[in-house]
C-alpha cells in the first residue's frame, strides 16, 4: 500500500503543469547587454519584456534610455568629442602639408554638442527599433524584484504595475561617484561633462583611469586649459608601466599639466570661478572640475537585499561563472557584476545568458586576451598581459620586444610625438602574451592582434607575417631583437 502510495504521488507530481508566467524572461535594464540579452533570448523561442528608465543625457535614479551608458552617456558621445579633439592638432599639423589656415581657428563647441546629442537620439531610436523587431516588449518605467520571479514596474504616471517571469536578468550598469571633499556639490562627473552648456577655459579633472586622461586629452584639445590630478606615480593604474609612462609624457607634450600623487582636500566658489585646494596646498582656479573616481553598481533601487541576493562590499551582485546569482531564478550581466566593466564583455555576457537560459548552450564568460583602449590623444590599446602580470604569472623566462618611433605623419607635420609597440612572449613556448600600443589608430591595429593572441599566436608566427608597408601595424610582425629577457624571482617557499 505504501509502495502504491509513492508511486502515485510521483506520477501525481509529473503531471504537475510548470507555472504560468507572464514572461520568459524580465530583464532590468535596456543598455547594451539588456539589449542583447533580451534580442537573443527571444531569437532562442523566449517570450521577453525588458523595462528601462526614460531618455536623458544626464543619468540619476530617475532618467535612463535605451541604449544604456555606452550609447547615451559614455563610449559613444567619448568618441564623438575625441574626434572633435583631435581635429585642433590636425589642423596644425596640416600647416607642414602645404595647408594655408588662418594663425586663428575657431571651434563651435555648441555644434559639436547639437551633433552628438543628434546621434544618441538616433541609436536610441535604432535600439528601440531593435527590441522592437525582435519581439521584445518594452516598458519605460523603474523596475525593482519583489519576488524570485515577480518584478514591479514604477511607470511614468507613478502607477505600479507587476510581472511575472521564469527568469529575471539585471542589466542595470553603474553609476559615476563623487568622493567626499568639501564643495563636491561644485564638480561634475563624466554625464554632465558630455553635455556642457559652455566650453571651459579651465578644467581640474580628478582622477586617472580611462575617463579622467581622455577628459583631459578632449578638453585641451579643444584648446583648454588642463590640470589632471591622480594619487599614483602614473595614470591608468593596472596598464602596462612603459605604456603608462608613454601616455603620460604624451599627455604632457600635448600641453596638459599633470600632478601626480596628489589628491583633492576642497572645493570653494568664488567669482574668479571655482578653486581647486590640493592636499599639498596647492590653489588652482577652474572653471569646471570634473570628477573621474571610479563608478559603482547601479543596485541601490533593485530590493535585491529583501529577495536575497547577493552582493559584493561594492554592491555589485555576486554570480557564478554563468552570470546567475544565488537565487536560481535571477541573473546578472555587465558592470552592475564589476566583473570585467566594459561594453563589449556586457555584450559577450548577454549573448552567453541567452544561450544558457534558453539555447540549451551552457556557456561560461571567457575574460583571456579581451582588447580595450583608451581613448586619450593619441590612444592606447592593449591585448593579454601586461610585462608585469607576464612575469608573475609565466612559469619561466618572459621575453619583450619593443619598437619606438616617430610616426612618418610627424616626420613631415614636426610634432615630436613617438609611437611605441610591445609584444610580451612566453621564452619557453615562443606564444605571444600580451602586446600594447600608444599612438595614433592604437585601437584599429589592436583589434586584429587581439585575434592572433585568442588563436595562441606565437611569436615565429608573427614573425613569419608579412607587413603592409608603409604603415605603423608593420612594426608588430618586425621587431626581432629582444629587448629585454625578464627572469621570474626565485623564491625558497
Amino acid at each position: 500500500m505504501a509502495r502504491k502510495m509513492l508511486i502515485d504521488g510521483e506520477l501525481e507530481k509529473s503531471n504537475q503543469e510548470e507555472p504560468h508566467y507572464d514572461f520568459d524572461l524580465f530583464v532590468i535594464g535596456a543598455g547594451s547587454g539588456g539589449v542583447r540579452a533580451s534580442r537573443f533570448s527571444a531569437q532562442f523561442g523566449a517570450k521577453v519584456g525588458i523595462c528601462e528608465l526614460p531618455f536623458h543625457p544626464i543619468s540619476s535614479e530617475v532618467n535612463g534610455g535605451v541604449g544604456g551608458t555606452c550609447v547615451i552617456r559614455g563610449c559613444v558621445p567619448k568618441k564623438i568629442l575625441v574626434y572633435g579633439a583631435s581635429f585642433g592638432p590636425e589642423l596644425e599639423d596640416a600647416r607642414n602639408y602645404g595647408w594655408e589656415l588662418n594663425e586663428k581657428i575657431d571651434f563651435n563647441w555648441k555644434k559639436l554638442l547639437q551633433k552628438k546629442t543628434e546621434e544618441i537620439i538616433r541609436l536610441n531610436g535604432i535600439y528601440k527599433r531593435l527590441l522592437s523587431n525582435a519581439g521584445v516588449k518594452l516598458y519605460e518605467g523603474e523596475g525593482k524584484i519583489v519576488g524570485p520571479n515577480e518584478v514591479e514596474l514604477t511607470q511614468l504616471d507613478g502607477t505600479k504595475i507587476c510581472y511575472s517571469a521564469k527568469h529575471i536578468l539585471i542589466a542595470t550598469g553603474g553609476r559615476a561617484q563623487r568622493p567626499a571633499i568639501p564643495g563636491q556639490e561644485l564638480a561634475i562627473t563624466s554625464d554632465e561633462a558630455l553635455s556642457l552648456d559652455e566650453l571651459p577655459k579651465r578644467a581640474v579633472v580628478l582622477g586617472g583611469g580611462y575617463i579622467a586622461v581622455e577628459f583631459a586629452s578632449i578638453w585641451r584639445g579643444m584648446g583648454c586649459t588642463v590640470d589632471l590630478c591622480f594619487r599614483k606615480e602614473l595614470p591608468l593604474r593596472g596598464f602596462d608601466d612603459e605604456m603608462r609612462a608613454v601616455v603620460a609624457r604624451n599627455l604632457e607634450g600635448r600641453g596638459i599639466n599633470l600632478h601626480p600623487r596628489t589628491n583633492l582636500t576642497e572645493l570653494v566658489k568664488t567669482e574668479e570661478g571655482i578653486k581647486v585646494v590640493t592636499d599639498h596646498g596647492e590653489e588652482i582656479m577652474a572653471d569646471v572640475v570634473l570628477f573621474a573616481t571610479g563608478r559603482v553598481p547601479n543596485t541601490k533601487r533593485l530590493n535585491l537585499e529583501a529577495v536575497g541576493v547577493e552582493l559584493d562590499k561594492t554592491g555589485a551582485i555576486k554570480v557564478d561563472e554563468y552570470s546567475r546569482t544565488n537565487i536560481p531564478s535571477i541573473w546578472a550581466i555587465g558592470d552592475v557584476t564589476n566583473r570585467m566593466n566594459l561594453t563589449p564583455v556586457a555584450l559577450m555576457e548577454g549573448t552567453l545568458f541567452a544561450k544558457t537560459a534558453f539555447g540549451g548552450q551552457p556557456c561560461k564568460p571567457d575574460y583571456s586576451n579581451i582588447p580595450c583602449a583608451v581613448f586619450c590623444i593619441p590612444p592606447l590599446s592593449v591585448v593579454g598581459l601586461s610585462e608585469e602580470q607576464a612575469i608573475e604569472q609565466a612559469k619561466g623566462d618572459v621575453l619583450v620586444f619593443t619598437s619606438t618611433f616617430n610616426p612618418m605623419k610627424n616626420t613631415v607635420s614636426g610634432r615630436q610625438e613617438k609611437t611605441i609597440m610591445k609584444l610580451v612572449v612566453d621564452a619557453e613556448t615562443d606564444k605571444v602574451l600580451g602586446a600594447s600600443m600608444c599612438g595614433p589608430d592604437a585601437a584599429e591595429i589592436m583589434q586584429g592582434i587581439a585575434i592572433a593572441l585568442k588563436c595562441g599566436a606565437t611569436k615565429a608566427q608573427f614573425d613569419s607575417t608579412v607587413g603592409i608597408h608603409p604603415s605603423a601595424a608593420e612594426e608588430f610582425v618586425t621587431m626581432r631583437s629582444v629587448t629585454r629577457r625578464l627572469t621570474k624571482p626565485k623564491t625558497n617557499l
